[in-house]
C-alpha cells in the first residue's frame, strides 16, 4: 500500500487530538502494524492479505485492533490461521474489539441473537444485508466443519473495480443509485428448491418474512478510506430510472467487472481458520464444489454506518425498519488512504 502524506488537520484538531492519535497520521502500515505486533502478508495485488502473530481474543490491546482495522481497510480481506481456540463466544467477544457487534441478521435469528450458523454455501455474489440502510461494516467468519474437498469462499475488491472503470462509465454509475431488496429473485429460487429440499423452501421464507427494501447510490465513499466503490450484489432490484432489461444489462456489466479474476481473492479453509472482509468494499461467494459433505461457518457482524454518495448524499429506506438489528456506527476516517 502506497501510504499518503499525512492528512492536513487545523489547530483545533490537532489539539483535540490525542498523542496516539497524532503519532497515527504520521505512521507507515508497517509502523502501525509493528506496533500492533502483527504481521500481514499479501495474498493477492488488489485484495487480500494473511494476517500473523496474533492470538485472537476479547483482550486484544488498543493497538493491535486499530492495526487490524487498518489492514483490513488497506487489503479488504483479511485472514488468520491456528485460531482453533476460538468458540462461539470469544469469537463475538473479539469481533467488539474491532467494533460494535449487530444482532443475529435483519430476518434470521439465532438462540443467542448475536452469532448466525450458516450451513452451505452462498453460491451468488453478494455483499451482506444490502437491503437495510445501515450495511455492516465487516463480517468474521470462522470455519466450523470443512468438508475434505472444496468449499473454498472467493471476494472480490469492488473498489479495484470502480478503479478500473473507464470516465464515461464513472460519470454514469456516480449517478446512479439501485434499489436493493431482500425479495431478490424470491419465486425463482423458490421453485428451484420445492424440488426436494424443503428446508431451504423454509429458509428462504423466513429471510423474507420482513420485506425490506432501499435505494443507495451505485458508487459509495468509504468512510474509513474515502474511496470510491461499487455497491452492488444479488440484492440489488433495479436501477432508479431504468427500465428492467437496461437495469439487467447494466448490472451484468458492472458485475463482470467486479468480478474479474485479478479482482478477487479465493481462501481454502482450514481448521483454525478465521477471515474478516470489508463489507463496504467487497463482495463475495462461497463455493458449493464439495457434493454431499458437511460445510459450516458461524459469522459476526460489526455495525457500519448509511452509505453517503460522491454528492455527499445518503442512502433512502424504501421499506422496512433495521434498529433492532444494528446501531448506525460512526466510522472515523485512517489517515494513509489517497481517495480515489
Amino acid at each position: 500500500m502506497t501510504t499518503a502524506a499525512p492528512v492536513g488537520l487545523t489547530d483545533s484538531q490537532e489539539i483535540a487530538m490525542s498523542i496516539t492519535e497524532l503519532e497515527r497520521v504520521t505512521q507507515t502500515p508497517e509502523q502501525i502494524y509493528a506496533a500492533g505486533g502483527i504481521t500481514v502478508h499479501k495474498v493477492g495485488e488488489l485484495i487480500g492479505a494473511r494476517i500473523d502473530g496474533v492470538h485472537l481474543s476479547g483482550d486484544l490491546s488498543e493497538e493491535t485492533a486499530y492495526a487490524i482495522n487498518y489492514a483490513l481497510a488497506a487489503h479488504k480481506v483479511v485472514f488468520f490461521r491456528g485460531q482453533q481456540h476460538l468458540d462461539d463466544t470469544s469469537q463475538y467477544e473479539f469481533a467488539g474489539t474491532l467494533g460494535s457487534q449487530t444482532t443475529t441478521h435483519p430476518t434470521l435469528k439465532s438462540k443467542d441473537n448475536k452469532l448466525l450458523v450458516l450451513d452451505g454455501a452462498a453460491s451468488s455474489w453478494h455483499t451482506d444485508v444490502t437491503f437495510i440502510d445501515r450495511i455492516p461494516k465487516a463480517s468474521i467468519l470462522r470455519a466450523t466443519t470443512i468438508p475434505e474437498y472444496g468449499g473454498a469462499t472467493t471476494w472480490a475488491s469492488t473498489t479495484a473495480a470502480y478503479n478500473q472503470l473507464p470516465h464515461s462509465l464513472k460519470v454514469l454509475v456516480e449517478n446512479l443509485r439501485a434499489v436493493h431488496t431482500n425479495a431478490y429473485d424470491y419465486a425463482e429460487i423458490i421453485d428451484k428448491v420445492k424440488q426436494g429440499d424443503a428446508q431451504r423452501v423454509t429458509n428462504y421464507s423466513e429471510f423474507t418474512r420482513e420485506i425490506y427494501e432501499t435505494e443507495h447510490p451505485v458508487v459509495r465513499v468509504h468512510p474509513a478510506t474515502g474511496e470510491k466503490t461499487l455497491l452492488l450484489g444479488h440484492f440489488v432490484k433495479e436501477f432508479v430510472g431504468l427500465k428492467p432489461s437496461e437495469s439487467v444489462a447494466l448490472y451484468q456489466l458492472l458485475q463482470a467487472r467486479i468480478i474479474k479474476l485479478e479482482n478477487t481473492v479465493r481462501w481454502s479453509w482450514a481448521p483454525g481458520d478465521l477471515a474478516i472482509w470489508d463489507n463496504q468494499a467487497t463482495q463475495h461467494y462461497g463455493i458449493s464444489d464439495y457434493g454431499t459433505q458437511a460445510r459450516s461457518v458461524h459469522r459476526v457482524t460489526l455495525a457500519g454506518d448509511v452509505p453517503v454518495d460522491v454528492h455527499g448524499e445518503q442512502s433512502r429506506i424504501i421499506k422496512g425498519d433495521a434498529s433492532e438489528f444494528s446501531i448506525v456506527a460512526d466510522i472515523d476516517r485512517l489517515p494513509g488512504f489517497a481517495a480515489n
